[in-house]
């Protein structure tokens, strides 16, 4: 059960609930159209990551701007886009078990449905619950092109599992997923370009190999918010998937982009922690109410904006420890502060309510309507 929204349309910013997640619009719409624009004319397609907003609000205005639909992770997030009316929905994992897979065949009956696939085995147990449901599921070979998380060998073992697919009744073979996620967070430039040079090179070689034996292969499909460029330029992407660009958060933020060498979109921080000072019981400290429940904190601590000399020291359940350096002047007892999180598709897990603000007042609130779809 979901909690009452922490504000109203209409309402001042100052009478928001916290904690609580804000959404600038101006900054959030500048991210939208910045990614939608650079994309457009490429021949690249756009299919941003749900999961980073688990909003279908947010997916509609993506779509709306040219997406052709959404990545999900889960079959618990694309239910929750589906249901909401988005109509082509790429769960970028695998999805192991028959309850999950039943339920994915099913939804495949309503809406266009593709997913990854990196065991043979599990092909099998896809075009089984396919063929029960009366339906037809479009499946990605996952292939491992430095992730080294999920994802079958590039060259051979991945040709032997599309042609099992392609003959598979009830799939698809739809083409190769190549994420390299790890690329996503090294900072310097000639980093993440390498990285996606080398997973460019191992799906292109794949692709080849897998068109040898006559088996078409439609799609090269990955990238992220801190590659998505270099996919593009690589000439093996159709498409790309990144998520984190409509937010940002500080992880993300400390990328360089510098030097890419190219005319690219830059992306506002939009999504912050709103918190309240709790207690202010010393000079060199002050405690707000957001803590490891209202801020993810895997990449780091959240970053503390507008407070020059004051930054957030620590984090325990409900309570956010700042630090106040000498001479620096802190917040006092009910003052607001916004919190760029560190991670924001963890952040946002945690709550049931975007508010969107522009200007000094709430303009909506947006249910986080795949919440908690962890299965």
């Amino acid at each position: 059960m979901s909690q009452a929204p922490p504000a109203r349309a209409g309402d001042p910013i100052d009478a928001i609930d916290t904690p609580a997640l804000v959404l600038e619009l101006a900054a959030f719409e500048a991210n939208l159209e910045a990614m939608a624009a650079f994309v457009r004319g490429s021949g690249v397609r756009l299919r941003p990551h749900a999961k980073s907003h688990k909003c279908p609000e947010i997916a509609k205005r993506q779509i709306a701007l040219g997406a052709v639909g959404v990545c999900a992770q889960k079959t618990s997030e694309a239910e929750a886009f589906v249901d909401a009316g988005i109509g082509d929905v790429f769960v970028s994992n695998e999805v192991v078990g028959r309850a999950k897979l039943e339920r994915l065949a099913r939804l495949a009956r309503r809406a266009k449905v593709s997913v990854c696939c990196d065991d043979a085995a599990n092909a099998r147990d896809i075009a089984a619950a396919a063929q029960a449901a009366g339906s037809t599921v479009e499946v990605f070979v996952e292939v491992d092109v430095g992730q080294h998380r999920c994802g079958v060998a590039p060259g051979e073992p991945a040709v032997a599992l599309a042609a099992a697919i392609a003959s598979a009744p009830g799939l698809r073979f739809a083409g190769l997923h190549a994420y390299h996620g790890g690329a996503q967070h090294l900072r310097a430039v000639a980093e993440r370009r390498a990285a996606v040079a080398q997973a460019a090179a191992l799906a292109r070689d794949t692709r080849a190999r897998i068109e040898s034996r006559g088996i078409a292969c439609p799609l090269v499909t990955g990238g992220g918010t801190g590659t998505f460029a270099f996919e593009m330029a690589s000439g093996v992407y159709g498409e790309i998937q990144p998520g984190s660009y409509v937010f940002m958060d500080a992880d993300y933020n400390r990328n360089a982009w510098a030097d890419a060498g190219a005319a690219l979109p830059s992306f506002a921080q939009s999504l912050f922690v709103l918190a309240t000072v709790m207690s202010a019981p010393a000079a060199d400290r002050a405690v707000v109410d957001a803590g490891l429940k209202a801020s993810s904190v895997d990449s780091g601590m959240p970053i503390l904006v507008g407070w020059p000399g004051v930054a957030y020291a620590k984090a325990s359940d409900e309570h956010g420890v700042l630090a106040i350096a000498p001479g620096a002047r802190g917040p006092a007892p009910g003052e607001r502060v916004r919190l760029v999180p560190g991670h924001c598709d963890p952040t946002v897990n945690l709550y049931d309510w975007i508010v969107c603000v522009r200007g000094d007042r709430v303009e909506a609130v947006w249910p986080i309507t795949a919440r908690g779809a962890l299965a």
